[in-house]
């Protein structure tokens, strides 16, 4: 079958939704590949990796739109969502769309109370779980989900008995794309008919933030935001048609969201798997050109192939100091002669040397990336310039990105040629920008939330009425419209001497100087000095300790006095780094790494200052007996 353009629009001329951008997708390209997703082999080898063309994906989207319709879902009622990272998710969610309904984001690590209040506060109809542990919360808390009506579940082998549900309140996945195909065999344009009366502020999804303080806000984002969404992203040029990009984000944050609006706009292949302990081990098997994710994941990349180097021996080590400070010198060289004249050019002897030092290090490292990768994305929160420049340097170019939920995630980003370590980049086509009198930074355009849900005061605290939304982020916007963030307005803090510090650029400092960092955690309010709590990177730091002989897990290694020792030199060098009132006098490790599991960070992997601050009071405390 031949395949057509898809319709060039301007983003002024875009449709009302994301579901319209769905049918001229797969109207335009049915044959191609859409998605890539995994089956587990059943002994101990590698995976399988399977396809679905966008004609296979449009007719599981039909039949799971017209199940939710012969349910009684309604246009705007809203069904849930709680799974993992899979392509069920994506074909589910936009079954929801292509039902008029919106959907609910549920993180799958969330418990069971939160869960229910979600379910509640959202009044989701229908709960689409990904297995027998999420349709358990439903269960254990559906006294309180008087308006959940049923559960769907993707994994229902285990999940919904032999005999069926008497009920009628569980049903399998499979289940209800049976009732889907007999509701479009008498209602055959029952679909396009829906599509076709979507209206552009109709809502299309609540996204609760995972809250690093209190209970989530549902961010009501409209039909409107993601058709926007898709045209700016593909006006940026992040992806390309004959690209094939690695989704492992979670789809419940707005991050890996809006990823699948440009997805499908764009009609490049998604190889999709949440696990994010399969990342390395997928890189070279699925060889994408792009991949999108947080600076955690980075962070721990250049830590991993850092420890590695040093564990080869000190001459191994000395090599992969030498080639990373030639990646960041030519980076940032190439970067500012391409600001200053267009061209990325360096001197000839630094090319001389990154040609070594491409043949000793880099090309290993873009060969474990897949050797294909063009650009990363990076995303969420702030990537230390220094592991930026490094990548850059090494063929990998990581372009920062800047949104929140409540602006459906892309507001800025790095363009491809013109990328600028340190920033996040240009605004996005049709979203305005200005910066207010005291530095926050303020956004307003077809990207920005309707509100929040039954929430009217706290919507108007941050929208108002001019529509302006108010980040709670600092930043700076460069003459030529690249913006760089400061800090989170609520996380600065002024010492007791009156002296403002902005932690998260301390912190980041910390981590691109200290190998074995994972988390560092700067506290000083209303104090007379800067302390710091200090979280290691468990598998480099056990590597460390090994070399060093020191021998225990990982509590028994950070109470060791030259794992002490070893930080505190790293200290010392990010304190030459600051200004006085900046340094950090005393510091503690802390006798675990921070996670989601203890609650230290979101499901996003957003630090919870408040909760880590109350847990560790004791360790912060100590820092400041008799001052």
């Amino acid at each position: 079958m031949s395949e057509k353009q898809t319709p060039t629009r301007s983003i002024a001329e875009r449709p009302p939704s994301v579901a319209n951008l769905f049918l001229d997708r797969v109207a335009a390209t049915p044959d191609r590949e859409a998605f890539r997703y995994p089956v587990p082999s059943a002994g101990e080898g590698p995976d399988d990796w399977r396809s679905y063309t966008w004609a296979q994906s449009a007719q599981r989207v039909y039949a799971i739109a017209a199940g939710l319709m012969d349910l009684g879902v309604r246009p705007e009622e809203r069904v849930a969502i709680a799974s993992t990272t899979r392509v069920d998710w994506i074909l589910a969610d936009l079954g929801i769309i292509c039902a008029g309904a919106a959907t609910t984001t549920v993180y799958p690590q969330t418990n069971a109370e939160e869960t229910a209040y979600i379910l509640a506060d959202s009044g989701s109809r229908v709960l689409i779980a990904e297995d027998a542990a999420q349709l358990a919360k439903a269960r254990e808390r559906r006294a309180e989900l008087p308006g959940l009506a049923h559960v769907v579940v993707i994994e229902a082998a285990d999940a919904v008995p032999a005999e069926g549900d008497p009920e009628g309140w569980v049903l399998s996945l499979a289940d209800l794309a049976e009732r889907g195909a007999a509701h479009l065999e008498k209602n055959p344009d029952c679909v396009t008919d829906t599509v076709a009366a979507l209206r552009p502020d109709q809502l299309a999804t609540l996204i609760y933030t995972s809250g690093t303080t209190g209970r989530p806000k549902g961010v009501r984002l409209s039909q409107d935001t993601w058709s926007y969404m898709g045209l700016a992203i593909e006006a940026i040029d992040l992806e390309r048609p004959d690209g094939l990009q690695y989704l492992w984000l979670p789809l419940a944050h707005v991050f890996g969201k809006v990823l699948l609006a440009a997805h499908v706009q764009i009609g490049h292949v998604m190889a999709v798997d949440g696990r994010i302990d399969k990342i390395i081990e997928n890189l070279p098997v699925v060889r994408p050109s792009l991949m999108c994710g947080v600076p955690r994941i980075y962070e721990r990349v250049y830590n991993g192939v850092a420890a590695k180097a040093k564990a080869g021996g000190a001459l191994r080590f000395k090599i992969f100091n030498w080639a990373a400070g030639i990646a960041r010198e030519y980076a940032q060289v190439s970067q500012e002669n391409f600001r200053r004249t267009g061209k990325a050019t360096v001197p000839a002897g630094l090319a001389a040397r990154h040609r070594v030092a491409d043949r000793l290090v880099y090309a290993k490292l873009r060969a474990a990336f897949g050797g294909r990768m063009q650009v990363c994305v990076s995303g969420s929160a702030a990537l230390t310039p220094e592991i930026g420049y490094f990548f850059c340097g090494a063929g990998i170019p990581i372009l920062e990105g800047y949104g929140l939920t409540e602006s459906a995630a892309a507001s800025f980003c790095n363009p491809r040629a013109a990328y600028r370590t340190g920033t996040v980049g240009k605004s996005l086509p049709g979203n305005e920008v200005k910066i207010a009198d005291d530095g926050e930074i303020l956004l307003r355009g077809p990207g920005i939330m309707q509100g929040y849900h039954g929430l009217a005061e706290q919507t108007e605290a941050v929208l108002g009425t001019d529509g302006w939304f108010h980040t709670g982020d600092i930043g700076e916007l460069s003459d030529d419209g690249y913006l760089r963030i400061t800090d989170r307005k609520k996380d600065l803090f002024k010492t007791s001497g009156g002296k403002y510090v902005a932690p998260t650029e301390i912190e980041g400092r910390f981590k691109a100087v200290c190998p074995y960092a994972s988390t560092m955690i700067v506290i000083g309010a209303g104090r007379k000095y800067c302390s710091a709590l200090i979280a290691l990177d468990e598998a480099a730091i056990l590597g460390w300790a090994e070399e060093a002989g020191i021998s225990g897990g990982y509590a028994e290694v950070v109470a060791h006095e030259r794992t002490r020792q070893l930080i505190d030199g790293y200290v010392q060098e990010l304190n030459g780094t600051l200004q006085r009132w900046q340094t950090v006098k005393k510091f503690q490790l802390l006798p675990r790494e921070l996670d989601v599991e203890h609650g230290d960070l979101t499901p996003s992997l957003k630090l919870k200052r408040p909760v880590v601050e109350r847990e560790f009071d004791g360790l912060i405390g100590s820092m400041y007996e008799n001052a």
